[in-house]
């Protein structure tokens, strides 16, 4: 968590010191791209227990936060009008994005684990009846 954190502090202070300088959103989407997944990553493992304590994870999201609320006032106030909504409206498709293809990748996953499945017991099957069948053949021509 604390190279995540690492991450997102240092493509944040791009961030804000281009912003401060002039430059425009859109000049900076690497460090917003690398701020943003940072923040993907810190909220996964505080919701999964990935670090080593409850005030760590608290802390960390908490950074965030703040950071977010710098950068949403200043797409309020500096940017474009309704570059915030319009922010909010794609970060939602892409989440939906994000979601839609891990449950096909879930699914798709399912489906090769019951296709292995499946292929096991048929060949495991096939190798217990063929010497039975060989079997019963030899008996049925009274060789054994």
């Amino acid at each position: 968590m604390i190279a995540e954190l690492a991450a997102a502090n240092a493509a944040f202070s791009i961030l804000k010191n281009g912003l401060a300088n002039g430059k425009e959103l859109f000049d900076l989407a690497d460090s917003a791209s690398t701020f943003f997944d940072s923040k993907s990553s810190i909220a996964k493992k505080a919701k999964k227990g990935g670090s080593k304590t409850e005030l760590e994870n608290f802390m960390a999201l908490e950074k965030i936060k703040a950071d977010e609320e710098w950068l949403r006032e200043w797409m309020i106030y500096a940017g474009r009008a309704d570059l915030h909504g319009d922010w909010l409206r794609f970060q939602s498709e892409c989440r939906k994005n994000r979601e839609r293809s891990e449950r096909i990748k879930a699914r798709r996953r399912a489906e090769n684990i019951a296709l292995l499945t499946s292929t096991l017991l048929w060949g495991t099957g096939g190798l217990v009846l063929i010497p039975i069948m060989i079997y019963i053949i030899f008996l049925a021509l009274d060789v054994i």
